[in-house]
């Protein structure tokens, strides 16, 4: 299987040790702004995305599922640098694209160490079997993979064991995602709905329910940049209203359980709406 699409400059607080493994890892480095939309306005948007850049390959309408495993520390290491805003800030968790009902132990996902840096969003990720990930990030085991990879891999590991990180949440949504040529190269967009999250049953695979950690109304904006963001972007974000938001997923998905107290960054979702859905598999995305 592969995956949708993502690009970036390689980049790391560590130079040193990202030149060692830039050619084994994925490696992003972006300017991030997230916006909430509302799903009234999501066509409109989706127009002008359309008439501007090219869908990702993988978007249908609905999106493709993704689904995220975060590890953290007893103490909420991860949650509570978000949410103080540290300047170098870190977070550990596998991903999964694709159908949940789908997913095999030989099914590739991505052991992913996403991290930023003042104002510069960095991601590196391997791609490796679930069981494999799962044997590094749950039993906490030097997997025997691609040599190149081993830098990351043990970099993974140390973090496991010297923050003691442990599956802490899960979140998955679906996904619309755009990509830019031309002058906008490097230009990504996705429209991300149904933002979903759970506080146990850790494995990506599992047939559990999953709770709204977003209002069902609202959608999530993210537009990635590795330089600048366009005019037309900012432009067409006031004209449709969205507000900037430093709403982090996994940090709803903490506050939402009842993990930590709601920040000021917290989206409010309605007592009416925090019900747990259906299986994802048998689920009808009212995507507009």
């Amino acid at each position: 299987m592969s995956f949708p699409s993502d690009q970036g400059a390689p980049m790391s607080e560590d130079a040193g040790h990202l030149r060692r493994t830039a050619s084994a890892l994925h490696s992003f480095n972006r300017f991030e702004i997230k916006y909430l939309l509302s799903y009234q306005d999501v066509p409109r948007l989706r127009e002008v995305l359309r008439s501007r850049m090219e869908a990702d390959p993988f978007t249908v309408r609905g999106g493709y599922p993704v689904s995220s495993l975060y590890y953290d520390s007893p103490s909420l290491r991860y949650y509570w640098e978000k949410i103080e805003g540290l300047r170098f800030r870190r977070k550990l968790r596998i991903r999964n694209y694709g159908e949940r009902h789908e997913l095999t132990d030989e099914s590739p996902v991505f052991i992913e160490i996403k991290q930023r840096v003042n104002r510069v969003t960095q991601k590196r990720r391997v791609k490796v079997p679930y069981r494999l990930a799962r044997r590094l990030c749950d039993e906490a085991v030097l997997i025997d993979h691609a040599p190149e990879q081993r830098p990351f891999l043990e970099e993974v590991l140390s973090l496991i064991e010297g923050h003691g990180l442990r599956p802490t949440a899960i979140t998955s949504y679906s996904r619309e995602a755009y990509l830019g040529s031309d002058a906008d190269l490097g230009l990504r967009v996705t429209i991300d709905h149904r933002v979903r999250g759970r506080d146990r049953d850790f494995h990506l695979g599992a047939e559990v329910e999953n709770r709204l950690i977003i209002p069902p109304q609202k959608a999530i904006v993210e537009v990635k940049a590795n330089e600048r963001v366009p005019y037309w972007v900012t432009d067409t974000a006031a004209r449709l209203g969205m507000g900037v938001v430093r709403v982090s997923k996994y940090c709803q998905s903490i506050e939402a359980f009842g993990k930590a107290p709601r920040s000021v960054f917290h989206v409010p979702v309605e007592e009416d709406y925090a019900v747990h859905s259906k299986p994802e598999h048998s689920e009808t995305a009212r995507v507009p």
